[in-house]
Formats: structure tokens, C-alpha cells, sequence
């Protein structure tokens, strides 16, 4: 956003714009910086300035202030790089889809821009060029909350062009809000992986001292160089110091913080990988790379709801969504409860077509309703309980499921097969 009234009629006296170095003086005080941008979230009456330290200040103008102009910032014209690619590395390909990761900081404002093109991304981390030859492409460039499953299929499907055509892993770089989404959707529409997908985000941007994208990244990149893993993961920061990587598997993670570095937990099992610096050690059992093809089953049904029960949750309300949609993925209480209003609605809903799948708020633990009058009712009503699967891998099994098999029986087979690692019989402690 631009300056506006007195600010803004000061910096067109003085031919000043966004990104030239001025002086602010008020009173006795003078300030010396770069100029920023204006936003919305600020007053009209401030100026913000980013100093010499790197940090930025706004400073509040009234009828005494001045404004005057230093130096003009530096045009600059967009060098296209090419990058630098050696016969005895092996491809790994880069596609981006948006988030805090793919965005990169221009020094001389000291303002967050998206990439424009993934090449900016693989060359703020350069060491990635070191280890392997980067075959680089924004698929999308959007926020992770406006993921679709037309989003997810189109990377699914770019994902195995890239494998298929010699790259030995893909590295996904994504936002964190639903990256657990992604990588769920991954796991299941893609077979017989000749590599590792790697979804990886950033909890802070790269202005920040603390970013942990550039970690995040190298690990990402040595997992598809050194290992042998052919899975869907997730990698980010294992601890909250720059200590070491998890690869967590794409059907079991969940961001558990919304700011940590370290959000990222694998749930009721242990991470596949532990990444630090140059070394990967397997922690758990995993897929290995296969000899391909890489194979797409990208079908999915969008008409599926996904629903939080609580107390007081209105059997009506249940009786409206399930009234527009194919399936419903009930996160239920504890082992998987629900009211008896709502075990009610259930049943008028698988009487009508609807599959009403069931897991647990809890996460940890799982499903089990035969241990409670309420669950064996919810049985009973027709609700199908999925074990320990998480509440948003099985809103994504259920799109996907709906996608392969029309039979109601069919449906229910691919739901309680354990296709992606999805399903765990034993939980670790």
C-alpha cells in the first residue's frame, strides 16, 4: 500500500519512494533509513523505516516532521541464472506450490516477497546445488489454505512426471497450515514410488535470524539424494534448536504448535528419518524406492465433510451437511463417541447412501466402539470406526476412496486397508 495524506504529500515533495534511503526529523530527533512499505494494519500518521541494523521502526509524523531524501534506491534489472548441473550428481527436482518457504527476502527493502520462479528459492540455500543437479518449477504459488484437491492433483500428477523422468526425489516446498493434507493426499494417489516426496514447509520466514528453511531444505535434498526411502514425508525441524530433521511418514504427521519450529509430530508411531547435518538414520520401518514406474490414481470425490463433534452439537445440523455429501468423517470423543442425537442422524445418513466413518479427537490412542452402550449404538447406526487413523487422513482416504470404488462394499474395503501406513496396529508410547 502507498502513503497517504501528510505523510504521503511529504514524500511526493521530496520525490521519494519506497526503497529510497531518507532522514525523518522530529523535534531533536532524526532518523536515517530505508523507507518500507505502508500497510494496513498501520496508521496513516506512520512512517516506517528500516535502519541500518536491520530492523524496522515507525515513527509517527505530525506538522513539525520533515522528510528529506538521501539517496534513490538502486534500479536493478532480473538476471535470469541458470543452474550449475555436473554429470556425477544425481536430479532432484524442486516444485513449488507457495507457503513461507518459497518466499525470499529483498535486502534493499527488507520486505517478504513470494518467489517468482523456483530458481529464487534454490539459490537462496546454494549449498542444495552442491549435493545434487536442481530441476526447479512453481506449480502453484497460493497460501496453503487455499489448497483444493484440484491443487492436490495436479501435484500428484507433476510429482510423477519428475520421478518418471530420472529425478531420484521431489522436494515439495509448502505451507505448513496444511502440508499434513498434501502429503495424506500424495500418500494415496501416488503407487510405486521410484524416490522419496518430500513435502517441506518453514515456520518463519527467511527475513527472520531464526528461519528454519535453509535446514529444513538440506534435509529435504539429502534424504532424496543418500536414502533409499520410497514414501511420502514430511521433513522439518525435530527439536527447536538447529539441531537435526524428522521425515515424518505423510499419512501420520500433524502440526501440533502453530509457531514452533518443531511443530511437526508423527502420531502414534515414531518418524520415519532423522536427518542431522550430513547423516540419515532410519528410525522406524519404511517403504523402499521401487523400479517404477511411478503409477497416478489421482480420482477423488470432493463430497465429503469432515465434522467436530461437541456437546450440543445439533442433530439437524448433522442431518443438513450429510444431506449435500457422499461421506462424513466423524472425529468423535474420547474412543470415538458421539451423542445419542447424533448416532440418530448417523443412522438416517447411512440409510441414505452416506458413508459415516469415525475417528478420534484424541489423535493419540484409537478408535474402539465396542467397549461402550454409545459406541456399539454408533455400530449399530452403520458408522464404521478407522482405528487410529487421524481426522484429516481419513477426510482424504474417504475423497480418494469415493474416487476408486462406487460400491458401498468396495468403499469400506479401501477404508480399512491399510494402503499408505495410515492405519497402526501398534501404537509407540
Amino acid at each position: 500500500m502507498t502513503y497517504s495524506g501528510l505523510i504521503g504529500k511529504l514524500l511526493e515533495a521530496t520525490g521519494t519512494s519506497v526503497g529510497d534511503v531518507i532522514s525523518v526529523t522530529r523535534g531533536k530527533e532524526k532518523t536515517t533509513g530505508v523507507l518500507m512499505p505502508h500497510h494496513e494494519f498501520s496508521s496513516e500518521s506512520i512512517i516506517t523505516v528500516k535502519l541500518s541494523n536491520g530492523y524496522n521502526i515507525g515513527v509517527r509524523i505530525d506538522g513539525s516532521s520533515r522528510i528529506g531524501l538521501i539517496s534513490k534506491k538502486e534500479s536493478k534489472t532480473l538476471v535470469s541464472r541458470s543452474m550449475p548441473t555436473g554429470d556425477s550428481k544425481k536430479d532432484v527436482a524442486v516444485i513449488s506450490t507457495g507457503g513461507t518457504i518459497a518466499s525470499y527476502v529483498d535486502y534493499r527493502t527488507g520486505a517478504v516477497h513470494p518467489a517468482k520462479s523456483a530458481e529464487e528459492l534454490v539459490f537462496s540455500v546454494p549449498e542444495l546445488m552442491d549435493l545434487c543437479n536442481i530441476r526447479a518449477k512453481v506449480l502453484y504459488s497460493i497460501l496453503s489454505e487455499n489448497m483444493t484437491v484440484k491443487h492436490w492433483q495436479g501435484l500428484a500428477n507433476a510429482v510423477a512426471d519428475e520421478l518418471n523422468g530420472g529425478a531420484a526425489g521431489v522436494i515439495v516446498p509448502h505451507g505448513t497450515d496444511t502440508m499434513g493434507f498434501t502429503s495424506a493426499a500424495l500418500s494415496f494417489m501416488l503407487r510405486n514410488l521410484s524416490g522419496p516426496v518430500v513435502c517441506v514447509g518453514s515456520q518463519r520466514s527467511s527475513d527472520r535470524p531464526s528461519s528454519d528453511a535453509r535446514m529444513n531444505l538440506l534435509a529435504a535434498t539429502r534424504l532424496c539424494v543418500d536414502s533409499d526411502l520410497g514414501e511420502v514425508v514430511v521433513v522439518m525441524h525435530g527439536e527447536s534448536s538447529d539441531t537435526y530433521c524428522h521425515a515424518h511418514r505423510g499419512t501420520r504427521v500433524r502440526k501440533m504448535h502453530s509457531s514452533r519450529r518443531d511443530a511437526f509430530r508423527s502420531i502414534n508411531i515414531d518418524p520415519i528419518a532423522k536427518v542431522e547435518g550430513p547423516e540419515t538414520s532410519f528410525i522406524g520401518q519404511y517403504s523402499k524406492r521401487s523400479s517404477g514406474p511411478v503409477e497416478v490414481r489421482d480420482k477423488m470425490d470432493r463430497k465429503v465433510s469432515l465434522l467436530y463433534f461437541y456437546p450440543g452439537f445439533e442433530g439437524e445440523h448433522f442431518d443438513l451437511i450429510a444431506s449435500h455429501v457422499k461421506g462424513v468423517v466423524v472425529a468423535g470423543t474420547g474412543l470415538g463417541h458421539v451423542s445419542e442425537e447424533i448416532t440418530r442422524s448417523i443412522k438416517i445418513a447411512v440409510d441414505n447412501g452416506v458413508h459415516v466413518v469415525v475417528t478420534s479427537q484424541c489423535l493419540s490412542g484409537t478408535t474402539n466402539l465396542n467397549v461402550y452402550s454409545t459406541g456399539r449404538d454408533m455400530v449399530a447406526a452403520g458408522a464404521l470406526p478407522l482405528g487410529d487413523m487421524l481426522p484429516e487422513t481419513a477426510y482424504v482416504k474417504l475423497m480418494w476412496a469415493l474416487g476408486q470404488a462406487k460400491d458401498h462394499d468396495a468403499v469400506k474395503k479401501l477404508m480399512l486397508t491399510n494402503i499408505s501406513g495410515e492405519i497402526c496396529l501398534r501404537r509407540e508410547v
